[in-house]
């Protein structure tokens, strides 16, 4: 049994960046991963399965907070924007500013590198298994080591990066902070090629190669998207996410039964203006497949000697699914606070509460009102799609509603323009609930409980205003 001040459990992007910035603060530091350190972050073996994207903002938050620098080889390839698609392809909306596209290996390689840097001790090749639990308070873990016997480690704090699975978040004791799983509604199954192509033809709609594209439509990705992100060279990264009420009920409708992993392929038969195609072979990466939640992050993310991150904590952008720029603010702002309570010697929940306060005012803000707007994109099918990103919300209104900001929809102007079927105003109804609806989560998460002791009153509210928004809307694809 070793002990530790702090114990980041998971070497993906949130883990090493949180246990580069508690060892900044002077805590002693262990990370535990399954991986090897020639593969550290691997998600699976089919590699580090993701889109790849990141916004440039994120980027800039964390070298401004623990002063890492990035550039090539892990910064892939620079994109002004990431643009969303109608379904007919007629109309597209500005979803977020400029980014890039990750080598994701390689980034992992160099923020591996850099939290060894900073003193924390790499354990590869540990699985963890669950908490260790001492008088209601988390006070380790145990596993199996890389001989595959059974270990303990303990420490004051333990982080948890372990992603959507978690074993230390499932294996929590019943508490009023954290929740311990996920409504497979609120989860999306993801899958993606990292291809090396030919362009038959010159398509903005189909690839940019200055812009990440993302299809909107039912019939091709139920309650999810299909996207297209150029990476350097002749290669992209494309796939699509889909929602599995959302897939069975599209697959009900059109007599079909197909798959997530039928679904990818059609995607890419969709796009006429690729060819040629063949799998990167770089890094054992090319091909994948993960689950993303796409909820609001958990209303709480600490528990007595425990905080979470990225993944584990819910944190993918419920729109986008974007997990990587939520896991790197996360994973930064755990460390510091973790840090922070070590060099203070108070670990207690109210000492480690500032983590909440600290993420939702960063980022988690904004993200229960995106929630309530992709439950209400799900209960439309493409017509309606097509005809809401026509004549429901400007282009500048759409950019407010994707950083979850709520505009003030002109209501009177814009009723005048539906007018063709019942159907497009109940939609358009349908559309303000949703904006009021989003104002009203705005106006909680600008009133986060301060104190642990707040917090049940809260998030009873919370959830409150989010059980009427999926009463109301239910997935239709078709």
């Amino acid at each position: 049994m070793a002990g530790y001040d702090i114990i980041v459990a998971g070497g993906g992007i949130a883990g090493t960046l949180a246990a580069s910035a508690a060892a900044q603060k002077g805590a002693k530091v262990a990370m535990l991963d399954r991986n090897d350190q020639s593969i550290v972050g691997r998600k699976t073996v089919w590699g580090w399965v993701c889109g790849d994207a990141v916004a440039k903002s994120h980027l800039d938050f964390v070298s401004k907070e623990i002063d890492i620098r990035f550039g090539e080889p892990e910064l892939d390839l620079k994109v002004d924007g990431v643009y969303a698609f109608s379904p007919d392809l007629e109309h597209r909306f500005l979803f977020d500013g400029e980014g890039y596209s990750l080598d994701r290996p390689k980034l992992a390689q160099k923020l591996l590198k850099y939290a060894l840097k900073n003193g924390v001790e790499y354990v590869p090749g540990f699985n963890v298994e669950g908490p260790i639990i001492e008088d209601g308070r988390i006070t380790g873990v145990h596993g199996r080591n890389s001989k595959k016997e059974q270990e303990r480690h303990t420490a004051k704090l333990v982080i948890d990066t372990l992603g959507i699975a978690s074993m230390l978040r499932r294996k929590l004791p019943d508490n009023p902070y954290i929740e311990r799983e996920v409504s497979t509604d609120d989860i999306e199954s993801t899958g993606r090629y990292i291809f090396n192509f030919e362009a038959k033809a010159e398509d903005l709609r189909y690839y940019d190669p200055k812009n990440a594209l993302i299809h909107l439509n039912q019939q091709l990705a139920p309650g999810g998207y299909g996207w297209v992100f150029p990476k350097k060279g002749k290669r992209m990264n494309i796939g699509l996410g889909v929602e599995k009420k959302s897939l069975e009920i599209r697959n009900a409708k059109m007599g079909k039964k197909d798959t997530l992993h039928m679904l990818i392929d059609e995607y890419v038969k969709w796009n006429p203006i690729i060819e040629s195609t063949s799998i990167d072979p770089t890094d054992n990466n090319g091909k994948g497949y993960w689950s993303v939640t796409v909820r609001r992050q958990f209303d709480s993310l600490v528990y007595p000697g425990y905080l979470g991150a990225g993944d584990s904590m819910a944190m993918p952008n419920p729109i986008s699914a974007g997990g990587i720029g939520p896991a790197m603010v996360a994973g930064v702002l755990a460390g510091k606070v973790a840090g922070e309570a070590i060099a203070r010697k108070d670990t207690s929940l109210e000492s480690i509460w500032d983590y909440n306060i600290r993420y939702n005012g960063e980022y988690g803000n904004k993200t229960a009102g995106l929630e309530v707007f992709r439950v209400y994109l799900q209960s439309l099918n493409n017509d309606l799609i097509n005809y809401g990103m026509a004549k429901f919300l400007t282009k500048e209104e759409a950019i407010e509603i994707s950083y979850g900001r709520v505009p003030e929809l002109t209501v009177a102007s814009k009723f005048q323009k539906v007018l063709s079927g019942i159907g497009n105003i109940n939609a358009f109804r349908n559309l303000i609930f949703t904006v009021n609806k989003m104002k009203k989560l705005n106006n909680l998460y600008k009133e986060y409980p301060k104190t642990p002791q707040e917090f049940p009153a809260w998030k009873k509210l919370v959830n409150e205003e989010m059980s009427g928004v999926k009463e109301r809307f239910r997935p239709n694809p078709v």
